[in-house]
């Protein structure tokens, strides 16, 4: 069978913002293209007979997988920006929360704050276009550092973590911890690629008492990829248990908890995402 006479091609790519309310799937503007012209305008027409917010015809199938592939680059090379301003401005120890906050006062300032990137496409996108990239001769260096930057996270906030509790006195070794969140974002239940494990794995080193509290996430199939139980509720034992509280993930439900309830007398609160009371927070990133 040969190609654009026998069968055709149609592809949008995926866009998609997995646990937003606001911008479902019938209401995303789709990027649409077909092998050929007539292929796109049947492709495009099928999309704008469900959407709201219509389409993008692109001029090729390359040209819509390449946007695809751009939207997410452009996210994590920011995202790693905010990531090494967070390490500097730690380093100097002001709260990068607030410096964004300040900057965000600025009309055309770009509010993009640090973070774990994790995820099927954000964190995996980038990889596609830095290797066509090289076959084409062409060497990366920003794309290519960003995703240096971001991967190396979870092992950050995991030094900074110790970091703190040895400055407060705790015990690292066998040291109580909770961790809130395992899913790869806010809201959400996807656990794919998520970078809390990496904030796991480096506790795990000094202390096997890790308990996990996801609301979200499935625990059979959080126990069968990342062999780690996961709790969807506070366990009463819980209540004045912990040296350390890890808010590694912005759930909602996190936001109803009692955090000093949990924490011992010493204990510690480090927030990664910045959505909790700042009067119950140690540090954050």
């Amino acid at each position: 069978m040969k190609f654009n006479t026998d069968f055709f091609a149609g592809y949008s790519p995926e866009r998609i913002n997995p646990g937003d309310k606001e911008y479902t799937v019938e209401k995303i503007k789709k990027v649409t293209s077909g092998s050929t012209p007539h292929v796109a305008r049947i492709v495009d027409d099928l999309y704008n007979s469900i959407l709201v917010n219509g389409t993008y015809r692109a001029s090729s199938i390359r040209i819509a997988e390449a946007s695809k592939i751009i939207e997410n680059t452009q996210r994590d090379v920011n995202i790693a920006l905010m990531n090494e301003l967070a390490k500097i401005f730690n380093a100097m120890g002001i709260d990068t929360q607030e410096i964004i906050d300040a900057a965000s006062s600025k009309w055309n300032f770009i509010k993009f704050k640090p973070g774990l990137v994790g995820g099927h496409c954000i964190s995996v996108d980038p990889y596609y276009l830095i290797e066509k990239a090289k076959v084409y001769g062409v060497l990366p260096r920003i794309m290519m550092d960003a995703r240096r930057l971001n991967d190396g996270m979870g092992y950050y906030i995991g030094g900074q973590v110790l970091r703190l509790m040895n400055k407060r006195g705790i015990l690292v070794k066998n040291a109580a911890i909770l961790i809130l969140g395992i899913t790869f974002k806010e809201n959400c239940p996807d656990i794919r690629n998520t970078k809390v494990i990496d904030v796991y794995l480096a506790l795990h080193e000094y202390t096997a008492n890790i308990m996990f509290l996801d609301p979200w996430a499935d625990a059979k199939t959080v126990e069968q990829i990342y062999k780690i139980k996961i709790h969807s509720r506070i366990d009463p034992s819980w209540y004045g248990a912990f040296d350390v509280i890890i808010s590694a993930v912005a759930h909602e439900e996190f936001k109803r908890i009692d955090i000093q309830s949990l924490l011992k007398e010493n204990g510690i609160v480090y927030d990664v995402k910045g959505n909790l009371d700042r009067k119950v927070v140690s540090a954050r990133l």
